[in-house]
């Protein structure tokens, strides 16, 4: 099929290049003339295990293309919107610029039978005003939504052989058929793999995502809080996770205790469901929502307590190694990153802070060049007065404590993620605390 992408951020180049990888004829758009370039030449502009790759093949099969210009979608009947749609300053709602933008540029170049998908995470309701306004045009154009559902580290995976697809069709037999056969073509090595599908309305199709986002924030916080009082109780909420995860009604993924979850997408997705249920005069329906925030944002604040407790009451002018500035492993996004938040209160505590990460070094040093950064890890730990592992990715997983004690001044490691084995590091002279671990 020849299907447009509008907006080649995270989620559009990712779309972009897998849809053209599956064998479909691609053209990426974007406002950006320095990202078209990076793309157009194979070039992904963020960190994402396995997109330079399809990048390259599928750009060097003549499948895909990216451009500036949107006139350049006038041959693409599937149309996938995926643009960002931030947090408003100063407020949680969604800022609907660039989605709103987005339709306008393509209105002009739409034709009868094309059909405009939506991706982006959008209140509820937007849908069908967008609806409207390309109906009210005369294009004869459909619109449908089709939340995303990518982990970052797993999106090439996510899109190619997604664990679900979800369509919001249109209403009215004729329309809903003719936009679920066009999605049924762009999807048809995934449906034909057996990949569940739900059908359904704009409305709900939209709530899929926020809710989606808003119950896995609400497990990652629970454990969060059950840590907080495992920390008083003397108690290890580790072992209090695995207990818990064997009943099959609450499972053990994402009952990991830790310093809490950010990116671009969760923090800012819980934020807007909240603004938007206000509106909707619901507001007290996701009023827990706040909360769940509230203690993801304490857990960084704890973080910063145990290491002010390891040094003795006073960070002052101590190193302090930071392993990981990216808000998860396999990734370079430091978008409210928990990581990076930790080492700036750090470094205004006035700790001389040494950061380090596989990928997420460039995009910190925009973001705070005031903090000290190091490439390599043994560099970051030597003289280190405590150790802070901050993001999980496997070589710090895999550090031996043993050689790691050679490096530091003092042997003293804050587990912010709980994925270091207590016994090993202090077997090897380590004073070790986790998260809710005793």
């Amino acid at each position: 099929m020849k299907i447009s992408v509008i907006g080649c951020g995270y989620l559009g180049a990712v779309h972009a290049a897998s849809l053209a990888e599956l064998g479909h004829e691609v053209i990426g758009i974007d406002v950006d003339a320095a990202k078209v370039r990076d793309l157009a030449a194979g070039q992904a502009p963020f960190f994402e295990p396995g997109l330079g790759e399809i990048l390259q093949s599928a750009s060097a099969s003549g499948r895909l293309r990216f451009s500036t210009d949107m006139s350049e979608v006038r041959d693409a009947q599937v149309h996938f919107v995926a643009v960002g749609t931030p947090q408003t300053r100063g407020g949680g709602a969604a800022d609907l610029t660039y989605v709103n933008a987005a339709i306008e540029g393509l209105l002009p170049h739409l034709s009868a039978g094309d059909l405009v998908v939506g991706k982006s995470t959008v209140p509820v309701g937007t849908a069908a005003r967008l609806a409207a306004r390309i109906d009210e045009s005369g294009s004869g154009a459909l619109l449908a939504w089709n939340p995303e559902f990518l982990r970052e580290g797993f999106a090439v995976q996510d899109t190619i052989a997604p664990d679900r697809l979800v369509y919001g069709l249109p209403p009215g037999g004729e329309h809903r058929e003719v936009a679920k056969r066009l999605l049924d073509e762009v999807y048809a090595t995934a449906l034909g793999k057996g990949t569940p599908l739900v059908e359904t309305d704009f409305a709900t199709a939209e709530l899929v995502k926020v809710a989606a986002n808003a119950f896995l924030a609400t497990k990652i916080s629970f454990i969060n809080a059950m840590a907080e009082i495992a920390e008083v109780a003397d108690a290890d909420v580790t072992a209090l996770a695995d207990a818990i995860g064997y009943d099959p009604r609450i499972g053990r993924r994402f009952l990991n205790a830790g310093i809490g979850f950010g990116g671009g997408c969760l923090p800012k997705d819980i934020r807007a469901f909240s603004a938007r249920a206000e509106e909707l005069g619901r507001g007290e329906s996701v009023a827990f929502l706040k909360e769940i925030d509230a203690i993801n944002m304490r857990r960084r604040q704890r973080m910063v307590e145990l290491v002010t407790e390891a040094l003795g009451g006073q960070v002052y002018q101590k190193k302090v190694a930071v392993l990981g500035l990216a808000f998860k492993p396999d990734s370079d996004d430091v978008r409210d990153s928990p990581a990076l938040d930790v080492a700036v209160q750090l470094n205004g505590l006035g700790a001389h802070v040494i950061a380090t990460d596989p990928k997420a070094i460039p995009n910190s040093i925009r973001l705070h060049p005031q903090l000290g950064f190091a490439t390599d890890t043994d560099d970051a730990l030597h003289g280190a007065d405590v150790v802070v592992l901050v993001t999980e990715w496997k070589d710090y997983r895999e550090l031996d404590p043993v050689a790691t004690a050679e490096l530091v001044r003092s042997k003293v490691i804050i587990d912010g993620r709980n994925v270091l084995d207590p016994v090993a590091w202090r077997a090897a002279g380590w004073t070790y605390r986790g998260m809710g671990r005793p």
